[in-house]
Order: C-alpha cells, then sequence, then structure tokens
C-alpha cells in the first residue's frame, strides 16, 4: 500500500481554508453570531433527519430555508457584511478583510474604573463595538469628547447630574452621558441585580457592546458580555477582557 504524502499545496490549501474558517468564528464571536449559527446548523439536522424520516410537513417547512439559505444569511448578518466590504472599499485591498483591527487597552478607562473602584462610585460604562448605538446616544447627553481619567470620575460623581445613566464610548472618545439603556428581563438577574447591573446585561443581549459596571454599594467591577455577566473582576482580568471583547 502506498503512503500518501502530502505535497506542499495540500498543506498550504489547509492552513487557508484553517485561517478563513478562524477568522469567520472570531467575526462571530465579536458579533454575536454563533447562536445564530448553532440554530441554522440545528434545523438542517431538524431537515434531514424528517427526510429520512419521511416527514413531509417538516421537510417542506425546512425545504424553504434549505433552498434560500443564502438569503436569510444575508439577512441576518447584513449589517456585519456591510462593515466588511466598508473596510475593503476603505482600503482598496483584500487583505483588510483578515487583518485583525488594532487593540486597546484604554489607560485612561481602567485608571478611572480602578479609582472608582477604590471609591466605591458606581458607574455604567458602555463600549461599542461593530454595532452602533445611535438610538440609545439619542437619549443621552453628546458630549464627544478624548477619555480622561479626570472626566470619567467627574461624570460619575454623585453629586453632577451626570452620574445617572450609561457613558457610551466609541473608539477612543466618549461620545455621550447619561443615556438610558433597556434593562434586561432575564428573571435570573432581575431578581438579584440593580439597575446598573440589569441595564449592562439589557444592552449586551441586544447588541455586540462590551459593558463595565462598578458597583455603588461594593465598589466590585463586573462585566457584561452577549448578555451574560462577570462579576468582581480585578483591573488586571478587566484590562484583558477589553483586549479580548472589543477587538
Amino acid at each position: 500500500m502506498e503512503i500518501l504524502i502530502p505535497k506542499f499545496t495540500d498543506i498550504l490549501d489547509i492552513i487557508i481554508i484553517a485561517f478563513i474558517i478562524y477568522k469567520f468564528i472570531m467575526l462571530l464571536k465579536r458579533v454575536g453570531g454563533i447562536q445564530i449559527i448553532v440554530g441554522l446548523l440545528a434545523a438542517v439536522l431538524i431537515y434531514f433527519t424528517a427526510s429520512v424520516m419521511n416527514l413531509n410537513m417538516v421537510s417542506s417547512l425546512l425545504g424553504i430555508l434549505k433552498d434560500y439559505w443564502i438569503i436569510v444569511f444575508i439577512i441576518l448578518f447584513q449589517q456585519e457584511i456591510r462593515s466588511i466590504f466598508a473596510r475593503i472599499g476603505r482600503s482598496h485591498d483584500l487583505r483588510s478583510l483578515f487583518k485583525s483591527p488594532a487593540k486597546s487597552v484604554y489607560p485612561p478607562l481602567l485608571n478611572a474604573v480602578s479609582i472608582m473602584s477604590f471609591r466605591k462610585l458606581g458607574a455604567l460604562i458602555i463600549i461599542e463595538n461593530n454595532r452602533k448605538l445611535d438610538e440609545f446616544i439619542e437619549s443621552g447627553e453628546m458630549i464627544d469628547a478624548r477619555i480622561s481619567v479626570k472626566l470619567l470620575l467627574t461624570i460619575f460623581n454623585n453629586k453632577t447630574i451626570l452620574h445617572d445613566g450609561a457613558a457610551i464610548i466609541r473608539n477612543d472618545r466618549i461620545l455621550a452621558v447619561k443615556v438610558v439603556l433597556p434593562l434586561s428581563e432575564n428573571v435570573e438577574y432581575a431578581q438579584k441585580l440593580g439597575t446598573r447591573h440589569l441595564a449592562a446585561v439589557g444592552i449586551t443581549e441586544n447588541t455586540d457592546s462590551f459593558a463595565i459596571v462598578v458597583s455603588e454599594e461594593t465598589g466590585k467591577i463586573s462585566v457584561a458580555r452577549n448578555g451574560e455577566l462577570t462579576t468582581d473582576l480585578t483591573i488586571d482580568e478587566l484590562s484583558q477582557r477589553i483586549k479580548d471583547e472589543t477587538s
């Protein structure tokens, strides 16, 4: 029996495909699309099972999805697809499709959160990702200022009129403050969390944003992403989460 020895082109082919799959998974992670893909795969699995078992009505219904899957995919990911083509259009270079966005640790933000945690100043800070938060920004006060420790401490000082609500960060600027956000209706959270934490979970349930919360009672730092809350983080852990989740 002849031993199959892979050629250089075979290895290169595998590396390219693996790279494309990896980038696609990272894209889904950033936009919160994993759940959608799992749902579509589940529908496909049910379709093939129904076909084998001769369940005609189920097969006919899910057959519509099979025939128009590309249209469904485009509708579900229209914003992300538009973002990708916009990047290509700006750079006129297909390599931008695979280029990882620059990561920022937001040093002034981390310093401010550390101080607020020590002083037990309640805060809710939302970092915008691909999904724009314009409809929420309209409910607050526009300031469009560069991130600074003094500014963040002033905003969330409980003696100012701006401390209620959320501050929204776009790129390296504080775009708006005193923003009203939707509260999560998750029963698990609603029974034990305060308004700030519920708002952090609520905004991340419907968008790909990243929320940072400082508890006014304990000073503990929490983050929310994709509708899930992680509590009691250190500043180093927060720094790593910002790098991982807002790339």
